[in-house]
């Protein structure tokens, strides 16, 4: 199968590569509903030495700079309350972690959480963390200018490898939310 975006040697519908996948992610595949059928979603096999996005644009494809986006774990918090949520925004762009999450959350206070809660609360690696097959009732903060691209390219769980998704499937995910500006340049 060739990928719908970027220059990868493997690439597979991600049902057919369960296998490849960390336990959230490939049973959130398992799981999968929605318009968008999760054999549109694809698997491409990547270089965990590659992972950081401006050697990976550079290795698979300049285009991908545009196609890519990260998926960040906040945390609100309010009184003795704190509220864990993911953003996924475009790579050109930064969450606006202040304003619009702070207030999506109705949090005073709101901050990237720690690489060990987003890793020990999410069941994924560091820098491969996605919004497929986050925990259950997390809110999912997605910027609409994803959501508005045919294929996004996003982290798999791992730090090897990476999800092809279509943008509108990020707005059917659990808990999903877009928002206007919540990437911000």
């Amino acid at each position: 199968m060739r990928a719908p975006i970027g220059d990868f040697a493997t690439a597979l519908p991600a049902p057919d590569a369960l296998g490849e996948l960390i336990g959230p992610v490939a049973g959130a595949v398992r799981r999968w509903t929605g318009s968008v059928p999760a054999e549109q979603i694809v698997w491409v096999d990547t270089d965990p030495q590659w992972a950081d996005t401006a050697v990976f644009v550079e290795h698979y494809g300049r285009e991908l700079l545009e196609r890519s986006a990260n998926c960040v774990v906040v945390a609100g918090r309010r009184g003795g309350e704190t509220t864990l949520a993911a953003c996924l925004v475009l790579s050109t762009t930064r969450v606006d972690v202040n304003g619009v999450v702070r207030r999506q959350l109705g949090a005073r206070k709101a901050s990237f959480a720690s690489m060990d809660t987003a890793t020990g609360e999410t069941g994924m690696e560091y820098g491969g963390i996605t919004p497929v097959g986050l925990p259950d009732g997390w809110p999912v903060l997605v910027d609409s200018a994803v959501v508005d691209l045919p294929y996004v390219l996003v982290g798999s769980g791992l730090r090897r490898g990476k999800l092809l998704v279509p943008g509108k499937a990020f707005a059917e995910l659990p808990g999903a939310v877009v928002l206007e500006g919540l990437g911000v340049a």
